[in-house]
């Protein structure tokens, strides 16, 4: 009986060893905000939208996301979103990278209608020395607009040239504008959300790469920022925790807005489900 008990018990100890090595790993390898190395510096950090062909069915969009680190990191993840006409089209993403410098995602988007897009990459580096731990990021961007129409030929542009460019540009702003107005009003009757934010949606958030938060400075930044992506990789890219506990799978969800407050004491993030649904993430500022 002892040998039985002593048995099951090494068994026990085995599986929550297990669990918690994986749980480690798991916890580990996602952002985590650390002082920005003083030294490491990306190279070149790229989002990239291209018309690619039209095809039987519609068209093609090619979207890139890239970066290259000044040396190797301990850890290296980049992510990417891409919105079509104000929804979460898809996502990029690869495993964790260790002893990397790289990374490179593409993916091809099929597309059957006129449309906007805008994508969005969060470029990461951990690393290690001695047992100082900091980071390296980048955000980039990028933003597209495709014509389809039996009146026009295929074409696609960044900025209007002409007078149906601009009005299909409205057109479908005004569509895009209606998807966060939405966004914002059922997250206010929701969660009764006071009006004292100042609201900027997530595909803007590349504007503070080069300018600090109005009532921040530079170094505040980017700490905000990083423990911004943070909450976003944690809570929207791996899934979105429902108000009854299940989590949801991010696509079709509309661009998630960030409502900076007033008195600068916390930030919220708030998107609207594929059904409908409100989520919301509430990150706390430093006093600075």
């Amino acid at each position: 009986m002892n040998k039985i008990i002593h048995l099951l018990a090494m068994m026990m100890l085995t599986i929550i060893t297990i669990y918690m090595i994986n749980n480690y790993v798991r916890t580990a390898e996602s952002f985590t905000y650390f002082p920005p190395d003083q030294e490491a510096s990306f190279l070149s950090a790229e989002t990239a939208l291209s018309l690619a062909g039209d095809t039987n069915n519609g068209y093609a969009i090619l979207w890139k996301a890239s970066s290259l680190l000044d040396r190797k990191a301990y850890l290296r993840q980049d992510i990417s979103f891409l919105y079509v006409n104000g929804i979460l089209q898809a996502k990029l993403g690869k495993e964790w990278k260790k002893g990397e410098d790289k990374i490179y995602l593409d993916k091809n988007i099929m597309q059957h209608e006129s449309a906007n897009f805008k994508a969005i990459s969060f470029h990461h580096a951990e690393l290690h020395n001695n047992n100082n731990i900091t980071s390296s990021q980048r955000i980039t961007h990028d933003e597209l607009y495709v014509v389809q129409s039996k009146f026009t030929q295929l074409h696609s542009f960044r900025y209007p040239k002409g007078k149906e460019d601009k009005e299909w540009k409205f057109i479908i702003d005004q569509m895009i504008e209606e998807h966060l107005k939405q966004t914002l009003s059922t997250a206010e009757k929701t969660f009764d959300l006071a009006k004292a934010y100042t609201v900027y949606p997530l595909t803007d958030m590349y504007q503070f790469e080069n300018s600090p938060l109005p009532g921040f400075d530079e170094q505040e930044t980017k700490k905000i920022l990083g423990r911004l992506w943070e909450g976003i990789y944690k809570n929207y890219f791996l899934g979105i925790q429902r108000m009854d506990g299940t989590t949801a799978d991010p696509i079709g969800s509309t661009i998630p807005l960030i409502l900076l407050a007033k008195d600068q004491s916390h930030l919220l993030v708030i998107s609207m489900l594929r059904d409908g649904e409100a989520m919301i993430l509430r990150q706390q500022i430093p006093a600075h």
